[in-house]
């Protein structure tokens, strides 16, 4: 997902550092130090707003100078299925495995110019016409309430859905069965310093309502609900060595007013104990024409997530919630892509009229 601007930018620093004196080797790569990139073009592409398909694949690694001197290694074994398969389930792993890739490979669907509309096979859809949402939540989260207490019991278990607006309902529904006192933490919002000092900004178009009502992209929502024993995730970087990083999942202990202790549930660390202060965040969406600070834990339920969070997430046990169909390359690979067995996945499709169908878009540039 990182833009080709990053490795140039570390491509000239390294040259700067290593070929200073050297002025034969000044277009060497990378100072001429061997560079290993892990990743691949399956997976979701960086996020650019408001730009053409072409812009998005434009800013891609592979379409760098730099691109021309890598070498390709590729990996043929998804072991991530595969070592997790008992001898009478190989085939039906391996079978599993070539359509998913066989997905992202354009491969399903018949022809297309970058989007087409797949079937998704039976065995893998939620079927409820009753109640879906809690046959949903009942296959990720099974007796919840029992294991409210259990740290191990969240780590690798995710709903995920395209956007932000599906990932809050199914959040807010999560909440609302977990037994206790709900604590309620509000954001402190203000215009920054800069703004204010601008002769021709009207501040009074900018109420502590506006700000408030703003939700944007690695920012927390101005009302955050908490209960003790919540997975939350953290949306900044706070401090990387006890493993606190944005996208890093804790569980809650106790809810303080100006700190939330919790026990890390993901990446490092797992099981350590730490404590989460509130942050004064900036917003860097550049759709926003002026500045403003918010106060507030930078921090989001964590029952469901967007498909372009859970990337880089380990998760083993996973329901993929399709109110909306996916919206951009590598979206639905990604989040089928990420469990352990054909057995730990199920999807739910439901279109406007609250109909339960089988069919979804997929989006491969």
């Amino acid at each position: 997902m990182v833009h080709k601007h990053a490795f140039e930018a570390l491509d000239r620093s390294m040259n700067d550092i290593f070929n200073s004196r050297r002025i034969n080797d000044s277009q060497m790569l990378f100072g001429g130090k061997v560079i290993v990139f892990g990743g691949y073009f399956r997976q979701i592409m960086p996020v650019i707003p408001n730009t053409s398909r072409q812009d998005i694949v434009n800013v891609l690694l592979s379409s760098s100078y730099i691109w021309e001197k890598c070498k390709v290694l590729k990996l043929t074994k998804n072991t991530r299925l595969t070592a997790n398969s008992e001898c009478s389930e190989i085939e039906q792993t391996r079978v599993f495995a070539n359509w998913i890739l066989d997905l992202e490979e354009d491969k399903v669907g018949g022809d297309n110019d970058g989007e087409t509309v797949i079937e998704i096979p039976h065995d893998l859809l939620i079927t409820d016409s009753m109640d879906p949402i809690s046959a949903l939540i009942q296959f990720v989260y099974p007796s919840i309430l029992e294991n409210i207490n259990n740290s191990s019991y969240f780590q690798e278990r995710a709903i995920l859905a395209p956007k932000h607006e599906v990932v809050q309902e199914i959040n807010d529904c999560m909440l609302s069965l977990f037994i206790g006192d709900e604590i309620e933490y509000l954001s402190s919002d203000m215009l920054c310093e800069s703004e204010q000092l601008h002769d021709q900004f009207d501040k009074t178009l900018y109420s502590t309502d506006v700000l408030n009502g703003l939700k944007l992209s690695g920012i927390p929502n101005h009302k955050i609900l908490l209960k003790v024993g919540v997975p939350i995730m953290l949306l900044r970087n706070i401090d990387k060595k006890p493993g606190l990083c944005n996208g890093t999942r804790v569980r809650v202990l106790s809810l303080g007013n100006r700190v939330i202790e919790a026990h890390i549930i993901s990446e490092s660390n797992i099981g350590s104990r730490t404590f989460i202060p509130r942050m004064s965040l900036t917003p860097t969406d550049k759709m926003i024409s002026f500045k403003f600070r918010s106060r507030q834990f930078p921090v989001a339920v964590c029952f469901a997530m967007t498909i372009n969070k859970s990337q880089g997430q380990s998760l083993s046990k996973i329901s993929l919630f399709l109110r909306q169909p996916v919206f951009t390359h590598g979206q639905l690979y990604v989040a089928l892509s990420k469990v352990k067995s054909k057995q730990c996945l199920k999807v739910l499709i439901i279109d406007d009229d609250d109909i339960i169908g089988n069919k979804i878009n997929n989006v491969v540039y």
